[in-house]
């Protein structure tokens, strides 16, 4: 639709200018292809079938089937039979500043930053809506789309509160099924922070131990505890995903690239992104980014 804010560039998907947060129904017959997006990305079936396909695996869909990706993340749609997704997209930004304040709460902490990584689901979490819950999320889609053309500076408040009760309908199931509810320890959101402020920081278990003034054998128990994996592989997952973000957005030199997220050995580098997304850096640039300028890494 031509008021839709979402774009396209090749296989890449990315907003408008100034948009933040968008939701809008998509009906996919026979495929939607491989493509990438730079912002997150919550879909939700409300009819029809298909197949999802993402680095993670393939998932037969139904009705009540919410993927939640995150930035960077690859997917398709295959074999669809009027397969309708409710798509709901939000900037990072969005989350790294308003938003900023779920890591903070169990269930919206791990709906957005650790359960996409955790048990090795790379960025792609999945979960089923109950029919009533289905029903609210609805609502809560249809009061973000009826918001699309309104201006943002005017309706900021309108658009956050609107997401925040979606994502929090999708976290309460997700935390049912994984039995979450305990309050996040303050050392891994602490540890958390450090890490990805500095991501090009050298970082050893001693180091961040050191900076948090605990034991590294108790902040790894603290850090697994919290998301499914120690501290350095949380790392190691946020330098994969900024490093997408340059492949996606600049043409910069793959190793400058490595170096600017804290890995200066090109070859371990290439290893840990085939290793996070299934295709190599140079593969994952190939196919989803368009030439275009670049900006200064900072």
């Amino acid at each position: 639709m031509a008021d839709e804010p979402v774009r396209t560039k090749g296989t890449l998907l990315h907003f408008v200018e100034g948009t933040i947060v968008h939701a809008g129904p998509h009906l996919h017959e026979d495929c939607h292809p491989l493509h990438t997006h730079s912002f997150f990305e919550l879909a939700l079936v409300t009819g029809g079938e298909g197949v999802h396909h993402s680095q993670a695996g393939r998932q037969d869909l139904r009705v009540g089937d919410v993927v939640v990706l995150r930035p960077g993340v690859w997917h398709e749609y295959e074999q669809c039979r009027s397969l309708e997704v409710y798509n709901c997209c939000f900037s990072a930004d969005l989350v790294q500043r308003e938003l900023a304040w779920t890591r903070e709460d169990p269930l919206l902490g791990y709906l957005l930053w650790t359960g996409p990584f955790s048990a090795q689901r790379r960025g792609v979490l999945s979960t089923h809506l109950d029919d009533e819950t289905l029903t609210e999320a609805l609502g809560h889609l249809d009061g973000l789309r009826q918001l699309r053309n309104q201006s943002v500076r005017r309706h900021r408040g309108d658009l956050i509160g609107w997401l925040s009760l979606y994502l929090s309908c999708v976290a309460r199931t997700v935390g049912e099924r994984d039995e979450l509810g305990r309050q996040t320890h303050p050392a891994v959101l602490a540890a958390m922070r450090m890490m990805e402020a500095e991501p090009a920081r050298p970082w050893t278990l001693t180091d961040l131990a050191q900076e948090l003034h605990l034991a590294p054998g108790y902040l790894v128990r603290l850090f697994k505890s919290a998301t499914g994996m120690p501290p350095m592989a949380y790392l190691s997952r946020h330098r994969v995903e900024l490093a997408a973000v340059q492949l996606l957005h600049t043409d910069l030199p793959i190793a400058r690239i490595g170096e600017a997220v804290g890995w200066p050995d090109q070859n371990y580098f290439a290893r840990r992104f085939k290793s996070h997304y299934g295709l190599s850096a140079s593969t994952y640039r190939q196919r989803f980014n368009s030439p275009k300028l670049s900006p200064a890494v900072h």
